[in-house]
């Protein structure tokens, strides 16, 4: 989490924040997509995380790939905004969270290789086989995926 998030959250507790985010949808040449297992809840999600005051979505997006999948992105469409989720986390903190999906493309990195303090691993599931997810919201952004990659397919 950022420094900014826990300076906000000394200040506010676990009470409830809206909080803005920004995550990528990284397909391979098999369409299967790249998923983090996260070291706070063991539950699977998108890359992605937290913005930084003063950062764009895009920008945040970009950051927050590279930290939890340790893979350059471009962010290359706006998928959807999800706004209606919320989830309190084991330590008690509550969140609306309030995240920009991005279909993007790799520019640069590999895929983690290690342990870090926000990732178990990183791995590529075939859209109909993805693992266990980190929340309600991360299940609707695999959905977004799919219905992307369906219209490819149809037009």
């Amino acid at each position: 989490m950022a420094d900014y998030i826990h300076e906000i959250r000394a200040l506010v507790g676990h009470r409830p924040m809206i909080l803005n985010t920004a995550a990528g949808a990284l397909l391979d040449d098999h369409n299967r997509l790249l998923l983090q297992e996260r070291a706070d809840t063991g539950g699977w999600s998108f890359p992605g995380g937290y913005m930084e005051f003063g950062q764009s979505y895009a920008e945040t997006c970009k950051r927050e790939y590279l930290e939890d999948a340790g893979i350059e992105v471009e962010p290359l469409k706006l998928l959807r905004i999800f706004d209606d989720d919320f989830y309190t986390y084991p330590n008690g903190d509550q969140t609306q969270l309030i995240t920009a999906l991005y279909l993007v493309r790799q520019t640069g990195g590999k895929p983690l290789d290690h342990v870090t303090d926000e990732t178990k691993q990183v791995k590529y599931f075939d859209l109909d086989k993805v693992p266990t997810l980190f929340n309600g919201q991360s299940n609707k952004m695999v959905q977004a995926v799919i219905d992307e990659v369906n219209s490819w397919q149809a037009g």
